[in-house]
């Protein structure tokens, strides 16, 4: 059994609206979602001795997701990760998109999905947010109906993801919350330990962005197919992190993405996806500057992130996967958050 209860979260500056906070609860999960975003802002699972901890970063009140924070939790559209220079060619026509990252567009720009309010529907097992992005909105051409649907079952939370256009749009969408296995607030996730079933991954540029190379996993330090302990293979293989993608399986059927397991507690993640890659990021970018749930500071590498998408940038690269949406298709992903104690 689920349940699914429903309470105000905060209301937005200058009476913009009221956020609301969606608990969707089942014998082994607590997650609660808010309307702001569709931003998951926390997740309780049980260790191994039944105790529960809140194993996603983010704040305990609204406040803390309207300042400048690093998506937390977040739904990221229309487009996820970076789009080189925020330009793109479509039609014989070019877009240009606000530039918020470096030289790049970044996570659908400088007022993406994640800073938005959505309508709420409660479900039996879960809750449906959809909202209307206007033609134009951040530049990207097309009035685009989107449709975000999580629910939960038993230790699985799924999240749908599906999308209607006007006109011809790039469109990818993820979410972004950071794990970290240990619970929220823990200082670093080296002693988690990672499986990505990915043979080939994308080198990127200083910016970021890929090269266009999809260059294969074998003897280097993004060969995740077995088992990792993180802290050791960052230190192996002398990187400061991870901030890429990778290639999975092209098939619009589930199958499985990555494992990530933490021994102390016994939890374990396991992700399914319909989407062609994953973002696989160890939070670089955090600082210790944010202070989140409980007081806890952020530094970096305290959590992980594994973002189901289409490629980086797919839209200048046309060996990709495709990443336009056409009026006559409908865009529809779903990503699986197995969550078990092993």
């Amino acid at each position: 059994m689920v349940s699914v209860t429903r309470s105000v979260f905060g209301e937005l500056p200058s009476g913009a609206g009221t956020v609301e906070k969606f608990q969707l609860q089942s014998d082994l999960l607590r997650v609660d979602i808010i309307s702001w975003g569709c931003t998951i802002t926390a997740l309780e699972v049980k260790d191994r001795q039944g105790r529960a901890s809140d194993v996603v970063l983010g704040f305990a009140e609204l406040e803390g997701y309207l300042q400048k924070q690093p998506y937390f939790g977040a739904v990221i559209g229309r487009v996820a990760n970076r789009i080189a220079k925020g330009t793109f060619m479509l039609d014989g026509k070019e877009f240009q998109l606000p530039i918020n990252r470096g030289p790049n567009s970044l996570h659908g720009g400088l007022w993406g999905f994640d800073k938005v309010l959505w309508s709420p529907q409660v479900l039996p097992n879960g809750v449906q947010f959809s909202r209307v992005s206007p033609d134009g909105e951040e530049g990207y051409p097309g009035e685009l109906k989107v449709w975000v649907t999580y629910t939960l079952d038993g230790g699985e939370l799924m999240v749908n993801y599906r999308a209607q256009t006007s006109r011809t749009t790039p469109v990818s969408l993820t979410n972004h919350s950071y794990f970290n296995l240990a619970g929220q607030g823990s200082p670093n996730i080296y002693d988690h330990e990672v499986t990505i079933e990915a043979d080939a991954f994308l080198p990127v540029n200083e910016a970021l962005i890929p090269t266009g190379e999809v260059a294969p996993v074998q003897g280097t330090a993004f060969d995740l197919r077995q088992p990792v302990e993180l802290g050791k293979h960052l230190q192996q293989f002398s990187i400061d992190g991870f901030d890429h993608n990778f290639c999975l399986k092209q098939s619009k059927e589930k199958h499985f993405c990555a494992r990530v397991r933490h021994a102390a507690s016994g939890r374990v993640l396991e992700v399914y996806t319909t989407q062609p890659g994953v973002q696989f990021y160890t939070a670089n970018f955090l600082d210790g500057t944010l202070k989140g749930k409980g007081g806890a500071v952020y530094p970096k590498h305290c959590g992980f992130c594994l973002e189901t998408q289409n490629w980086p940038n797919a839209v200048n690269q046309s060996n990709f996967p495709p990443v336009l949406l056409r009026p006559e298709e409908e865009y529809n992903h779903t990503t699986w958050f197995k969550f078990s104690v092993a």
